[in-house]
C-alpha cells in the first residue's frame, strides 16, 4: 500500500507539472480565454484522478469494484463549459485529459 501511495503522489505531481506547461504554452500561443479553459479542465482533471485513485484504493478492502462518484467530474465539466460563456469546451476537454499524457511520462519514467 506504501509503494501505492508513493505512486499517486508522483502522478499527481506529473500531472501538475504537465498541466502548468500546457497552460504556459496555451497562454503564449493562444489567448486567455484558452488557458483558462485549460486549467479549470486541468484542475477537473486532477480531481478525477484524486477520486479515481481513492476509489481504486478502497478495492480489496470494503470494496470489490471501483466506484463511479467519478464519472461525475467530466460531466459537470462538460455541462459547465456549455452553460458558461467563460469557458470554452474543447480546451477545458483537453485540459480535462492532461492526466494521461503524465500517466505515460510515469509509466516511461519507472520502466
Amino acid at each position: 500500500m506504501e509503494s501505492f501511495a508513493r505512486l499517486q503522489v508522483r502522478l499527481m505531481l506529473a500531472t501538475v507539472i504537465v498541466s502548468v506547461v500546457a497552460v504556459l504554452f496555451a497562454s503564449f500561443y493562444f489567448d486567455l480565454f484558452v488557458a483558462r479553459s485549460l486549467l479549470v479542465g486541468a484542475v477537473a482533471g486532477l480531481f478525477y484522478l484524486r477520486l479515481l485513485a481513492r476509489s481504486v484504493a478502497r478495492l480489496g478492502g470494503t470494496s470489490r469494484q471501483v466506484g463511479r462518484f467519478q464519472l461525475v467530474v467530466p460531466i459537470l465539466l462538460i455541462v459547465s463549459a456549455a452553460r458558461f460563456p467563460q469557458l470554452d469546451l474543447l480546451p477545458a476537454f483537453v485540459g480535462f485529459l492532461l492526466y494521461k499524457p503524465a500517466l505515460i511520462l510515469q509509466t516511461v519514467l519507472d520502466g
